[in-house]
């Protein structure tokens, strides 16, 4: 099946009580074919056609808080339309979960893959998971569920995979049994619901001066917090289902020397690379990070410190930044260290633009040259791209 496809069957499973979503490339599959699940009668779903993604979360946001498990699912443009509401569904604690098909921003137009979109919202208090495949992402967001519904979190979860690469591409996914899944998810439980009557609740009040600072203080303690909550979830996960997650994925990097900081898609491209230099005697490895949001700067620091050299890449440009945004979380996270690896940052495949085995190469071998010169002498570059 498709990830679209994946994505549609692990929503099938959940039975939200609300999904309300607009349809936008590469998305379009999913929810049609969800929409088709509720005209059938397969879930109990309500489904809403909003006329726009701004409506759709703000029609998210107010079924969560009335007591319901909600989803809703974007793309790129239609991302952007919602910002002004990502924050208020953070902000508010209503455990939205969101799929995202990552795609490029305009302009110039393109409906391709760039990680543009999420990383633009990565600062707006939600949760955020990454998926290299179709398997991951319907895993991911049946633990999504979990994560964002749990009662010391409460927060909304994103969860991405790369548009059309992933999306769109057929490949093998194990699902789970319906009444599985369903178990494993529970049953959604309500906060102060506005729908309850009896107990009336007053829900986005003002706070100014003298509350805003300890409502963020809160919420910025909770998605810290959530850290342990994912691994607790992905170990209970594991013994459903046989496939485990972490914070990230650690590949053949205990030993390595030189090392790839890679998410999404391009991550298998690049676990190819490094079982061919491995073959030829290499210590390479990667490390792909599944969230985003907590940042795991400690576990990834301990995972890196060793190393000689390390390339972040990102799907996504920058503008005059100091780097790529996970080439200046992973950068800060290293920060401090008596001896810290060399590091490089590339843009790559922004656009949808193919990233193929030898150019993953190609950067394995700018880091043998950094680490046998011991400098960087140029932090930032683009891969791939025609001058």
């Amino acid at each position: 099946m498709t990830g679209n496809n994946a994505v549609s069957e692990a929503m099938r499973q959940i039975n939200p009580d609300v999904v309300a979503a607009y349809p936008i490339t590469p998305q379009t599959e999913a929810v049609e074919e969800f929409a088709e699940f509720v005209a059938n009668g397969l879930v109990k779903t309500q489904y809403v056609p909003v006329e726009s993604e701004h409506s759709s979360m703000s029609a998210c946001i107010g079924s969560s808080a009335a007591g319901a498990r909600t989803m809703t699912a974007t793309s790129s443009a239609g991302f952007a339309l919602m910002w002004e509401m990502l924050p208020i569904a953070a902000g508010l604690r209503t455990p939205v979960i969101m799929y995202v098909a990552n795609r490029s921003l305009s302009a110039p137009l393109n409906i391709h893959c760039g990680h543009d979109d999420t990383m633009g919202g990565r600062d707006s208090g939600w949760i955020q998971i990454y998926s290299e495949n179709a398997q991951e992402m319907y895993d991911n967001l049946i633990q999504a569920v979990r994560i964002g519904e749990d009662m010391d979190i409460r927060l909304p979860v994103m969860v991405s995979m790369d548009g059309f690469i992933t999306t769109h591409s057929v490949e093998r996914v194990d699902l789970l049994d319906d009444e599985a899944v369903r178990k494993f998810v529970g049953e959604f439980k309500a906060i102060n619901s506005l729908l309850d009557v009896d107990n009336p609740v007053t829900i986005g009040a003002c706070a100014l001066q003298d509350y805003y600072t300890e409502h963020k203080r809160q919420h910025s303690e909770a998605i810290i917090n959530s850290k342990a909550k994912i691994l607790e979830v992905a170990e209970e996960f594991a013994k459903m289902s046989g496939r485990k997650y972490g914070l990230f994925e650690s590949y053949k990097l205990d030993d390595a020397e030189y090392a790839l900081v890679i998410i999404n898609s391009a991550a298998g491209v690049a676990k190819m690379v490094v079982n061919e230099l491995r073959a030829k005697g290499v210590k390479v490895g990667l490390l792909k990070p599944r969230i985003f949001r907590p940042f795991p700067a400690e576990e990834i620091k301990n995972a890196l410190k060793h190393l000689k050299a390390i390339a972040v890449m990102d799907r996504v440009d920058a503008f005059g930044a100091g780097g790529t945004p996970t080439f200046t979380e992973v950068r800060s996270a290293m920060y401090g260290l008596p001896k810290q690896p060399l590091m490089i940052n590339y843009i790559y495949g922004i656009g949808g633009r193919d990233i193929r085995l030898e150019d993953i190469n190609k950067v394995f071998q700018k880091l043998f040259d950094v680490a046998k010169a011991g400098k960087v002498d140029k932090v930032f570059d683009y891969l791939t791209v025609r001058e």
